[in-house]
């Protein structure tokens, strides 16, 4: 178990992690509240990585890893991670329909 200190290179290894194993490769989050700790695992019952923080400013950067563990898992390990950003969400996203009388 290696608890892997910058976030950049969590992120490289994690993904580099899902691409050697798709099938069997876990992640994991785990928030305890009354701590404020964060912790992130990634591990394919070979190799565990783990990010720990205690800082908000970290919350989007897991969404980011969310959005690039989603594409990978959904379109294939081959795909690019760069190619996942949050415009592709703003796109899928319905328009508002306003309630009130149209004038």
């Amino acid at each position: 178990m290696v608890y892997v200190t910058s976030w950049d290179e969590f992120v490289e290894r994690s993904v580099q992690l899902f691409r050697n194993d798709p099938d069997s490769t876990r992640y994991v989050m785990k928030y305890r509240h009354c701590d404020g700790k964060l912790v992130l695992k990634v591990t394919d019952n070979k190799e565990c990585l783990k990010f720990k923080t205690d800082q908000a400013q970290d919350a989007k950067k897991m969404e980011k890893l969310n959005n690039i563990f989603f594409t990978l898992m959904a379109r294939g390990p081959e795909v690019d991670p760069s190619e996942v950003t949050g415009k592709d969400q703003m796109d899928a996203q319905p328009t508002k329909k306003g309630r009130g009388r149209k004038q």
